[in-house]
């Protein structure tokens, strides 16, 4: 009996595949906690929390969609990442035992002050557009 299984590798991720089954050798599925490990500017490796958001079964490029934690200055940002065959100098594997360096309370008030600056934001321009249509109306009448 012929043997019909082969590996193959998705950018690092290798899948076992059998005509028959399809066997992940690393399984993930959504909601599973993974590290990033992106390339920086200057050569070196950064490792970031994430999780998977999802994945797309394009035929050519099957990815995987990760939502991951950068910290920055005062808080941290959500980044999304779509992973497939073609990303370079990015790697992934589950996050074992790994803590997360931010706490969920700081997290979502990260995020409520960027809404509440988006929606002041959304205020002021409709402010301005209000003012811009109340004071150079006119010099765009016919």
């Amino acid at each position: 009996m012929k043997d019909n299984k082969t590996i193959i590798e998705v950018n690092g991720v290798k899948l076992e595949v059998d005509l028959t089954t399809a066997k992940k050798i690393e399984n993930y599925k959504v909601g599973d906690n993974v590290k990033v490990l992106i390339k920086a500017y200057d050569g070196k490796f950064d490792t970031y929390p994430g999780v998977i958001a999802g994945f797309d079964k394009f035929p050519s490029r099957p990815s995987i969609n990760i939502v991951y934690l950068k910290e920055v200055y005062g808080g941290c940002e959500m980044r999304f990442l779509t992973f497939n065959k073609d990303t370079k100098d990015i790697e992934i594997c589950p996050a074992q035992d790994y803590t997360i360096p931010f706490e969920k309370d700081t997290i979502l008030e990260m995020l409520d002050r960027e809404i509440t600056s988006k929606q002041d934001e959304l205020i002021n321009l409709k402010a301005k557009r209000e003012f811009f249509l109340k004071n150079f109306g006119k010099y765009f009448e016919k």
